[in-house]
């Protein structure tokens, strides 16, 4: 498992029934500063989401086809991914008022 800033990665064996395919690589948009979690490189990686009856909501999975991706942002250090295929998903926090999506 991987961590980097509020995006967590974990590799998996397969896609979940129903994905669909994003036209990006990015992972997340930093809502405070503009900044992204996306991968460097062009062409190494797709990424889809999935149906969030599925997986709860809010889940991506990055497919690595490429012989590596780096997966930047300005306020993190780079991650090396080897090909295969990742969940990501969003840490939560608990409030009083609602369980939500830390803000980066």
């Amino acid at each position: 498992m991987w961590r980097h800033g509020d995006v967590f990665l974990q590799a998996v064996e397969s896609l979940p029934d129903g994905v669909r395919k994003l036209p990006h690589v990015t992972l997340a948009r930093g809502e405070s500063t503009g900044h992204c979690h996306r991968i460097k490189e062009r062409g190494v990686a797709e990424l889809f989401t999935a149906p969030s009856s599925t997986t709860g909501g809010g889940d991506l999975f990055l497919k690595v086809t490429g012989e590596k991706a780096t997966l930047v942002h300005e306020e993190h250090g780079p991650i090396e991914l080897k090909p295969g295929l990742y969940r990501s998903w969003i840490q939560r926090e608990y409030s009083p008022e609602a369980i939500r999506r830390v803000i980066d």
